[in-house]
């Protein structure tokens, strides 16, 4: 069956900014507090997308998030129109008024877990998105993520699931512990869920494991998934506590080819033969590990070497690793990369891509797409406005550059108008992207 491998991106919103909310995530704390720029991080992001449609890759995006989200602030008992209860919300509690305001729907690597038709039971395209139930940011997102794929993804051919329940045993971080290798994209495949906990585990270490096996035992359930098809595999706590808080951080696949990092997986050894098994009769996996002593972890995780996409381009008969510029600057990266491309293995070339604004929060290239393998005949179902052109370029940079502010910092938050100012981009993305008019909670009240 023929099909592609696409990217649909998360948009950034407009009121990304340097919260420091994610426990776990070294970059993010690292940078809590800074200033940021909305309209910078914004273009950055659809630099990267319009650079691999241009390269002839299936490229999508999805809309950002309402943000701040008021609604939520209401549940905690604020009263008062909008703007009141932000600045009440802020007398009580800055940090609760910065988790509101989160602009993290951009890691669109968390919004879902997806599975193929070429894989499912029922041969519907199904998604799941993710309940991101670790941190208070991240766990006001599944419902809209619903909502949007809806929008992007209408009709017979896509199954959108609800989240899994809101409870730490099925905490669900989404594609960014899943991986799937086939031997073509329209070909039946292996799908890999990494996991860092089991529900009930005492967690002993630095940082906390977010995702748990039960969830993606779950997923792989409704998914209709062959269980043959099917792989479990713990993450490496070494690789958690030095802050691979997603498996993606430390390991990305596409195609037959796994590259990751020594320490990614508690039994690296057992990891390759339960892939060997599980892919037996429809390919051979290609394993390319990064030692070490070649790239040490801390290495690998400040630069996101990992957090990169790896691509099959068209014309081309090895792969590319899409990487963020931080690769470059860094000895260790640059020089592997260097090594591996002169050799014979899978991945023949690197591209650094600036996307710094999301680096500086924790979310390199990969983070900012979700993929969906897609039939031609899904392909031809999928949202047309969603998908980059050079004309939906133009409209969204031109919207970025009128609505997007070029600086915010967190205090920034308290001022009632960035309200309106992000609603106002919000309202005007909907008509660019076919979402309706009643996409926003905003649009309904």
């Amino acid at each position: 069956m023929s099909a592609v491998e696409a990217n649909f991106d998360g948009i950034i919103g407009p009121t990304h900014n340097y919260g420091g909310l994610s426990f776990g995530n070294i970059a993010s704390d690292k940078n809590r507090g800074a200033v940021s720029s909305p309209r910078d991080a914004v273009l950055e992001g659809l630099g990267k997308a319009k650079a691999l449609a241009d390269a002839g890759l299936v490229q999508g995006v999805l809309p950002p998030q309402e943000r701040p989200a008021v609604g939520y602030l209401r549940r905690l008992g604020f009263v008062g129109d909008d703007a009141a209860i932000i600045e009440s919300s802020w007398m009580a509690s800055p940090a609760l008024v910065r988790n509101v305001y989160s602009a993290s729907p951009m890691w669109a690597a968390n919004a879902a877990t997806v599975s193929p038709s070429t894989d499912t039971s029922d041969k519907r395209l199904h998604m799941t998105p993710a309940n991101l139930v670790t941190t208070l940011h991240r766990s006001l997102e599944g419902a809209a993520t619903e909502r949007a794929l809806q929008r992007v993804f209408p009709g017979r051919q896509f199954a959108v699931h609800n989240p899994l329940p809101m409870q730490s045993t099925f905490a669900d971080e989404g594609a960014a512990n899943h991986v799937r290798l086939c031997a073509e994209h329209g070909a039946a495949g292996v799908e890999i869920f990494v996991y860092g906990r089991e529900g009930g585990e005492l967690q002993s270490g630095h940082f906390p494991a977010r995702q748990t096996r039960e969830s993606c035992e779950a997923i792989a359930r409704r998914h209709g998934l062959d269980p043959a098809r099917c792989v479990f595999l713990k993450q490496s706590r070494k690789a958690i506590d030095a802050g691979a808080f997603h498996n993606d951080v430390v390991c990305v696949g596409t195609l037959n080819t796994l590259f990751f990092h020594e320490m990614a997986f508690a039994d690296p050894e057992g990891a390759r033969q339960a892939i060997r098994r599980a892919a037996d009769g429809l390919f051979d996996p290609v394993f390319v590990e990064v030692p070490e002593d070649e790239v040490p972890i801390r290495d690998a995780i400040a630069s996101y070497l990992f957090n990169s996409q790896l691509l099959s381009m068209p014309g081309e008969d090895r792969l590319m690793l899409n990487a963020p510029i931080e690769c470059e600057e860094t000895d260790s990266t640059r020089e592997y990369c260097a090594r591996m491309t002169a050799g014979n293995g899978p991945i023949g070339k690197v591209a650094f891509v600036d996307v710094r604004q999301s680096m500086r929060n924790g979310g390199g290239p990969a983070c900012l797409r979700l993929r969906v393998v897609l039939t031609d005949e899904e392909c031809a179902a999928v949202n047309r406005d969603c998908l980059m052109s050079d004309d939906l370029y133009a409209k969204l940079t031109g919207w970025a550059k009128q609505h997007y502010r070029d600086r915010l910092h967190p205090d920034d938050l308290r001022d009632p108008s960035l309200i309106e100012d992000s609603r106002s981009a919000l309202d005007s993305l909907t008509g660019l992207l076919g979402l309706g008019a009643d996409f926003y909670p905003f649009q309904r009240n």
